[in-house]
């Protein structure tokens, strides 16, 4: 049995739909499980870091897990459910885990290094019995997805940052590359550091999308210091904010594409042009 932890996410419920359709058997760990729309012959479960009784349920009788985390950065002192979710799965004696992280989480020294350098050690430690494997992707191409409202509405996006470079990587290939780690031994101890095969400015995501879409559509490109105001208003730690301003305008990392998602699949990865055909329908199309 293999949990599914985030399974209702971009990356979770492509990789719940993926070992389903391979004949593994899965436990998609979800908050919502009756809002859950899975594969028949998914088993479906409550699971909350913040709730231990249901993390011990959620991974007894598992050989392995996916462990991701939507916890926000800063919003507590530390990686909290990140670490519960870990101390479970050691509990239930896993064989196999594959950690979902973010690129250059095992560098840096801001707020958001330390976050998920934290949360890797929780996977990584010696003490462990089971067999791990980091993924470490960039940008999502489904962040596009943010815009989908937007674009049912009318034909504009208001967008931050519109003219950063990322080299964004489909949730699909990741998927890929997890249920793999999940069911064979061949990325043991591996730290995958993954992108997608084209750099791309959210402005020119835009223009494909309108392409496949057919449709004119226009980016209103936000000043950096209308993004920051909307990231304090939403809520967000002062030094968390600090550190994705400087991330995003003082830094190219996650620009570059790099070779391992392509290598990793036998195949390349997925176009964003790809990715915005498979999910047309999200923006209306």
């Amino acid at each position: 049995m293999i949990v599914v932890t985030g399974a209702t996410g971009h990356v979770g419920g492509e990789l719940v739909r993926r070992l389903a359709a391979a004949g593994e058997p899965v436990r998609a760990m979800t908050r919502r499980p009756a809002e859950a729309r899975l594969p028949q012959g998914v088993q479906t479960v409550y699971g909350d870091a913040e709730d231990p009784a249901s993390l011990e349920a959620a991974f007894t009788g598992a050989s392995g897990a996916f462990l991701m985390s939507a916890q926000g950065v800063g919003t507590a002192p530390g990686p909290t459910h990140d670490l519960a979710l870990a101390e479970a799965a050691a509990r239930a004696g896993l064989r196999r885990v594959v950690k979902l992280s973010v690129l250059d989480a095992g560098a840096g020294s801001d707020v958001i290094a330390r976050w998920h350098a934290t949360a890797e050690t929780a996977v990584t430690d010696p003490s462990r019995t089971w067999s791990w494997t980091l993924l470490r992707p960039g940008r999502f191409m489904s962040n596009a997805l943010q815009w989908a409202g937007r674009l049912r509405a009318g034909d504009e996006v208001s967008m931050p940052f519109a003219d950063r470079p990322a080299a964004s990587i489909d949730p699909a290939d990741l998927a890929e590359i997890a249920a793999r780690a999940l069911t064979t031994d061949e990325h043991a101890g591996a730290t995958h550091e993954l992108s997608g095969p084209q750099s791309l400015t959210p402005v020119e995501e835009l223009s494909i999308l309108a392409d496949v879409l057919d449709r004119d559509l226009h980016a209103r490109p936000l000043p950096p210091e209308v993004a920051r105001a909307g990231m304090e208003r939403y809520g967000f730690p002062p030094e968390v904010v600090d550190a994705i301003m400087q991330r995003t305008l003082d830094s190219d990392r996650g620009a570059d594409v790099l070779p391992a998602a392509a290598k990793l699949l036998g195949r390349p990865a997925r176009t964003f042009a790809e990715w915005a055909q498979a999910h047309a329908e999200a923006f209306g199309g």
